[in-house]
């Protein structure tokens, strides 16, 4: 979009709202909001805000990929224009002045787009689809965890204290008592959302102790995308004004189930708006199967979209306490221990349910992960393995047990760097192999405690 399309937005919603300050958001590959704060006056009188690309290379501690692993990256820290999406404009209701809080998208200086950026790669994916005549539809449910502020990293998480002044010890799955243990922060978390025009849909107890889910109604990618980390950022800040923490970590709880990021997925033809899912008469349609033969064929070699963090493959292994976390890329009907479950529905709603996906997941890189693997599978017209009848889980691990040798199957995987983009693709994999030698630098406390004098 020209300057002259976005600034009588700008202009009207500034006036409208009477924005006094403007945070400029970028998402960097771990989800991370970057970018500047500015006088709203200054932002529509000055310009574009810019930023050096190199926050697409940054690691979640703040550090950068050793050099010879990016030696196709250009040292030079180019420019990046930060280009106002007048859709991704919110208020930040917990501010004391008016301000706004805007997603950008990232160009060089020379009009190419920035082809790291999160944002970038799902917008990529999803014209391949306009391309076809093809519009996906998609539903995320978020899972999060309440805990204890914790200022001490050596000590584990405990749940917190809700207005009974007690806290969870067992599992309370469904229960609405559960939720309205923390009535005051749910309150203020809607109204939060509300203000922003964030379509939340539902609020569920989740099976570990203090674990909520909330659901979004189903809509456009790239919106609920951005709806997903606005959510997250805005939960994160009525937690902490509650005196607790929200923690959208894979697995931050030994003995607790893992959080997931849900994806429902279904596609419509651009043209007619019917759901080419299912047939005239109703039944899975051809490229039903298709897409579901795509995930399961290239789901594993995007797991390190799907699980980015060394702490993701806890909430993936099959234990007592895993909850319903899946450990393959099966599919069936209204069956949660698949990877890929297809819930009872009308034809119109024929969806299928990508099950992999941790809350601590980028959610502009998981559906453009997911919608990736599918549309490879539509394209070649692969076919499914027969649906799962009973437990998959008695088939046992099928996926990537550690973030390195998943790192490998991206790695290996060119129909799908040649979709989400090769030098995206690269990036990713020096960033995460950077934070994986990282990880090894640092002895845990399992390591002191049964080898420091036994071995």
């Amino acid at each position: 979009m020209s300057n002259r399309q976005e600034q009588p937005l700008l202009n009207d919603w500034f006036q409208n709202h009477g924005i006094t300050e403007v945070e400029c958001l970028v998402s960097d590959l771990t989800g991370i909001l970057k970018g500047k704060i500015m006088p709203a006056a200054k932002y529509l009188k000055g310009g574009r805000p810019r930023l050096p690309d190199s926050i697409f290379i940054q690691t979640v501690t703040g550090g950068y990929p050793d050099d010879e692993d990016i030696r196709f990256w250009n040292p030079a820290e180019r420019d990046m224009e930060l280009v106002p999406d007048p859709s991704a404009i919110y208020p930040v209701p917990w501010a004391e002045d008016p301000t706004a809080q805007i997603i950008h998208d990232c160009f060089y200086l020379t009009g190419e787009p920035v082809e790291l950026a999160p944002r970038y790669v799902l917008k990529r994916v999803l014209d391949l689809y306009a391309a076809r005549g093809w519009t996906p539809v998609v539903a995320p449910e978020v899972e999060f965890y309440l805990v204890k502020t914790n200022t001490d990293s050596d000590y584990p998480l405990e749940p917190p204290i809700g207005r009974t002044g007690r806290q969870e010890s067992s599992r309370q799955s469904f229960s609405i008592d559960a939720v309205n243990e923390f009535d005051p922060l749910f309150e203020e978390m809607y109204d939060y959302c509300d203000a922003m025009n964030l379509d939340l849909d539902t609020l569920i107890h989740e099976e570990g102790a203090g674990q909520m889910e909330v659901n979004f109604q189903h809509g456009d990618p790239l919106a609920l995308a951005d709806q997903v980390v606005m959510f997250k950022r805005t939960l994160r800040e009525t937690a902490l004004r509650h005196g607790m923490y929200a923690t959208f970590m894979a697995k931050p709880m030994a003995g607790e189930p893992g959080s997931s990021m849900h994806i429902h997925q279904s596609l419509l033809d651009s043209k007619e708006g019917h759901n080419v899912f299912a047939d005239e008469d109703g039944q899975p349609s051809r490229l039903f199967h298709a897409f579901i033969g795509g995930q399961q064929r290239y789901l594993p070699s995007v797991m390190p979209l799907l699980a980015p963090n060394v702490n993701s493959y806890r909430r993936l292994m099959r234990t007592e306490s895993s909850g319903s976390a899946p450990i393959n890329v099966e599919w069936g009907m209204d069956n949660r221990t698949v990877g890929l479950r297809v819930p009872v529905s009308p034809p119109e709603a024929t969806r299928v349910e990508n099950r992999l996906a941790g809350a601590d997941a980028n959610p502009y890189l998981v559906m453009a992960a997911s919608l990736a693997c599918g549309y490879l599978g539509m394209l070649g017209r692969l076919e499914p393995r027969p649906p799962m009848i009973g437990s998959a889980w008695s088939g046992g691990n099928k996926l990537p047990d550690d973030i390195g040798p998943a790192l490998d199957l991206l790695h290996d995987c060119q129909p799908l760097a040649d979709i989400l983009g090769e030098r995206f693709v690269n990036s990713y994999l020096a960033v995460k192999r950077a934070e994986h030698r990282a990880y090894f630098q640092v002895i845990s406390s399992w390591e002191r405690e049964h080898l420091l004098l036994r071995v």
